[in-house]
């Protein structure tokens, strides 16, 4: 534990939600529900307007239709997300050399490794600067928590949502704690929650109460010690500037499960080569391709292949991403496919040609032995072959115009979808910081009408490029007597 609370934890508002209401003037103050909009769609994100009606992030999408009808119900645009999470960690770079992202929008820092705050005062005016420029060069807000650890940060941060800044004093740490739920501690879920309140615990005084002993016993050796640590407010975890990922994959569930096996495998091919995509975008290779495949009944296969070397090559990737499928057997449908690789390194196997040419030569094997095999049974009269129905207008409609999309018309401009059916596709034309546009409905195969990249949230940002040793007054408001920032 630090002395000074020196150890910052910025989350983003409702990110996804937010950077969509930003960038569509319409959407301003409405509910919004950013996720998969098929029948097995799921919520990633809904603003605070969807929250309030019962909406929340994991929640399938047909249960929150039902909550919200008239949200707005949008795609996930992650190109979008990914830039302005670059533009936040830009930002936070600045402030410290030790920066620890979460994920796209959320991050701990340790401001006194980068000597802008080292007491209680450099340290909340450090927040609400950061709070500051986070606003000028994005367009969004991010809640922040300060803190001598990490474990009390994030908690200051949660506390400080939407859009404010909480900083825990050290030493009142216990005081704060004691009358909060267990599950407000890192590492207890839903099921451990549930077993310490049929033992008679639901807040973290109880736990302190309990003792180490007691815990130990309830939960286990490992996890005992570490939740009475945490119910004492104790946590000396560093901030870690390198999180390397272990593995990069990508997955898709499918609206209607899949029969047909050559569909099958294309799907794989295809998630194969956006697998390689991302891996090139982070610059590292693999060793080892992994396939994941969810059955009708929901029961999940996982299957992989360690190959000689690592790469990044997607000829490689795709042919033992396809060489695994064929061990799997999808008769009954496929509701899920996702390709991943695992044993990242910063190189590539030397040889990537030979490699490619040994898989290629494997399958080709392995195509011809199950052709012979094939060839030599028999055949039953009655038997047909299962087809794939073939994508509806409407679905076809629905993947090349995603609701929430960016797209431009010849005429009218960059706008974005709300919406496909009937051979039409619906356009509101407006962009981020203007006034609310209108909407126009074309064919679906309208010539002047194309897929568009997303606009910047903010036109002209405020330039940063002397952060932090120039910085703009602060504009945050009066100091609540909890120790945060009060928000409106």
């Amino acid at each position: 534990m630090r002395p000074a609370p020196t150890i910052l934890h910025l989350d983003m508002d409702a990110f996804y939600a937010s950077a969509e209401q930003a960038a569509k003037p319409s959407l301003r103050g409405k509910a919004v529900v950013v996720g998969g909009l098929g029948p097995r769609g799921v919520v990633a994100t809904a603003s605070y307007e969807a929250r309030v009606l019962g909406v929340h992030s994991a929640m399938p999408t047909a249960q929150a239709r039902r909550l919200a009808p008239n949200a707005a119900y949008l795609v996930p645009r992650f190109s979008l997300y990914r830039s302005v999470s670059e533009q936040v960690m830009e930002l936070l770079g600045r402030l410290s050399p030790l920066v620890e992202p979460l994920s796209l929008d959320e991050a701990f820092v340790d401001l006194e490794a980068g000597g802008v705050a080292d007491d209680t005062v450099s340290a909340r005016r450090t927040g609400e600067r950061l709070r500051t420029a986070i606003r000028e060069v994005t367009g969004l807000s991010g809640s922040v928590g300060l803190a001598g650890s990490k474990m009390l940060a994030k908690i200051a941060s949660e506390q400080a949502k939407p859009d404010g800044l909480v900083l825990i004093e050290p030493g009142t740490e216990r005081e704060l704690l004691a009358p909060m739920p267990v599950r407000t501690l890192p590492g207890v879920g839903p099921a451990t929650g549930d077993h310490l309140r049929r033992a008679g615990m639901t807040t973290v005084h109880d736990l302190a109460e309990a003792g180490e002993a007691e815990l130990v016993r309830l939960v286990g050796k490992a996890h005992g010690h570490g939740l009475y640590r945490m119910a004492l407010g104790l946590d000396d975890r560093p901030v870690v500037a390198e999180r390397d990922a272990k593995s990069v994959s990508v997955e898709d569930t499918f609206d209607v499960d899949l029969h047909d096996r050559v569909r099958v495998r294309a799907e794989v091919e295809r998630l194969a080569v956006r697998c390689v995509e991302r891996l090139r975008s982070a610059d590292r290779s693999g060793r080892t391709v992994v396939l994941k495949v969810r059955r009708y009944d929901f029961s999940t296969l996982t299957r992989s292949e360690t190959l000689r070397g690592p790469t990044d090559d997607p000829t490689v990737v795709r042919e033992a991403a396809a060489r695994l499928l064929e061990a799997v057997d999808t008769t009954g449908g496929v509701r899920l496919l996702g390709v991943g690789v695992t044993g990242l390194a910063d190189f590539t196997q030397e040889d990537l040609f030979a490699q490619a040419a040994d898989a290629r030569e494997l399958a080709a094997r392995e195509s011809a032995a199950r052709a012979s095999d094939v060839s030599d049974r028999p055949v039953a009269e009655d038997s047909e072959p299962v087809e794939e129905e073939p994508e509806s207008a409407e679905q076809l409609a629905a993947r090349r115009w995603p609701a929430g999309h960016d797209v431009h018309h010849t005429a009218h401009g960059h706008g974005w979808v709300q919406g496909s059916g009937v051979g039409r596709v619906t356009v509101r034309f407006e962009e981020p910081g203007g006034p609310v546009g209108r909407v126009v409905t074309f064919r679906v195969d309208d010539p002047e009408l194309s897929p568009a990249d997303p606009l910047p949230l903010v036109r002209d940002p405020v330039d940063y490029s002397s952060w932090p040793a120039s910085l703009p007054k602060s504009r945050s408001g009066p100091v609540s007597a909890a120790g945060g920032e009060s928000r409106p």
